[in-house]
């Protein structure tokens, strides 16, 4: 207990976390304050060694386990706040800098995802049954960040309907327009896109993914208008008026960044534009906390936006607008993780116990990065052409109608679009 005593001491200094040995002692970090607050109990004797040299992801491991406990009313949650107003603290200890060194150097390893690699970490994380994602997602299956107007009286289902018509709405799309979507989930984009007329090619590398978004094509009777193909993102060919690709870039690994965007590039037709949806971070480049690594997003990375513009910048590729949406994804997991607590036993009886415990831990762990961490999500219109988005942003909101849809700026149009 002594060797996580001393990282406990440095790390939690805001807040109180009171620590329940396996033999029934107390001890007590921090400042006393009321909040953040968490109790745990540590059930076996050999957690102090690891979880003093690899906290984030033995805590993780051993919370599924059942071997550390939350008492008094407190929760993982509770402990991710924490962790989340003193991360500083656990970052700044020299055996946590000793081991980010390590994570950084194999962070190229780590995120490995050439073809064929990268179905098979796709399918660790999509193909859990659908019944798992239908607890706490909203009715059309969205897992990516939502978009809300007013956070404390939005639905669920309204924001992502939001996140929904923005996205088509910076795509500018007339009827008849060829769409490419890299990574298509459930098909609710893809969809959308084919009520407001487009000709949708959607793509993923997950069979089960794929089998519920055609099904859902085919209930909607847009079967003909979306062609659902398995295959990666480095495979498809064709030319396509608009790309786009919500949730995605995330899987890529930086190793694959030039590969990703050379394709986004090749499949544009010369006026054509490409809207790319990511998760990224506000610091500088880092690596993926190994419990999300482990037993969530094998192969995963949020990029900092400089290995972005990087990429970018080496395809030749114009970007033409980027918006930043910052407290979004917090909001999002909290719907998701209220939903998910409220329907818990349903996942206990799907998946069992540990697996319900790991998911807990997730999106508590990964909603703490958008409130207290760097994390925020981007989009970003991506062109090959200076001229081909429009100069300014008043089109999205247009009304909509093909008429009302204004074509690419060009020269000529410049004054007026001005």
């Amino acid at each position: 207990m002594r060797l996580l005593s001393n990282l406990l001491k440095r790390f939690v200094r805001t807040g109180t976390l009171r620590v329940i040995d396996a033999a029934g002692g107390e001890h007590v970090f921090g400042d006393g304050a009321p909040a953040p607050r968490a109790v745990m109990r540590v059930h076996d004797p050999a957690l102090y060694r690891r979880l003093a040299l690899n906290p984030e992801l033995h805590a993780g491991e051993a919370y599924m386990a059942g071997t550390l406990t939350f008492e008094d009313g407190t929760g993982v949650g509770d402990l991710m706040s924490l962790f989340g107003e003193n991360r500083a603290g656990l970052a700044g200890h020299a055996s946590q800098r000793v081991l980010r060194r390590v994570w950084r150097a194999a962070r190229r390893w780590q995120q490995a995802n050439p073809v064929g690699v990268a179905a098979r970490h796709a399918r660790h994380h999509y193909d859990v049954p659908v019944e798992i994602y239908r607890l706490f997602l909203d009715e059309g299956l969205n897992y990516s960040c939502a978009f809300f107007r007013d956070p404390a009286h939005d639905t669920l289902e309204a924001a992502q309907e939001e996140k929904l018509r923005r996205i088509a709405a910076k795509l500018a799309l007339r009827p008849g327009m060829r769409v490419a979507e890299i990574g298509c989930g459930w098909g609710s984009l893809a969809i959308h896109l084919a009520r407001a007329g487009a000709h949708v090619t959607a793509i993923n590398v997950s069979p089960a993914q794929l089998a519920v978004a055609r099904a859902r094509a085919a209930a909607a009777g847009l079967a003909d208008r979306i062609d659902f193909r398995e295959v990666d993102y480095r495979v498809l060919d064709g030319r396509y008026d608009r790309v786009v690709s919500v949730g995605m870039m995330e899987h890529v690994g930086i190793g694959h960044y030039d590969e990703y965007f050379a394709r986004v590039r090749d499949l544009l037709t010369p006026d054509g534009w490409a809207m790319i949806h990511c998760i990224g971070r506000m610091t500088p480049p880092g690596t993926t906390g190994p419990f999300i690594r482990k037993h969530i997003f094998p192969g995963g990375y949020t990029p900092a936006l400089s290995e972005v513009f990087a990429a970018t910048e080496r395809q030749g590729l114009w970007v033409a607008d980027m918006e930043v949406l910052r407290r979004h994804y917090e909001y999002t997991l909290q719907h998701w993780r209220d939903r998910f607590a409220a329907r818990r036993q349903e996942a206990v009886a799907i998946a069992g116990e540990p697996f319900a415990r790991m998911w807990e831990y997730y999106l508590a762990a990964v909603q703490i990065g958008f409130r207290n961490g760097s994390n925020m999500v981007f989009q970003i219109l991506l062109s090959t052409r200076n001229d081909a988005v429009p100069i300014v942003r008043d089109y999205m909101y247009a009304p909509a109608t093909p008429d009302a849809v204004p074509p690419p700026a060009s020269p000529d149009r410049v004054t007026a679009a001005a």
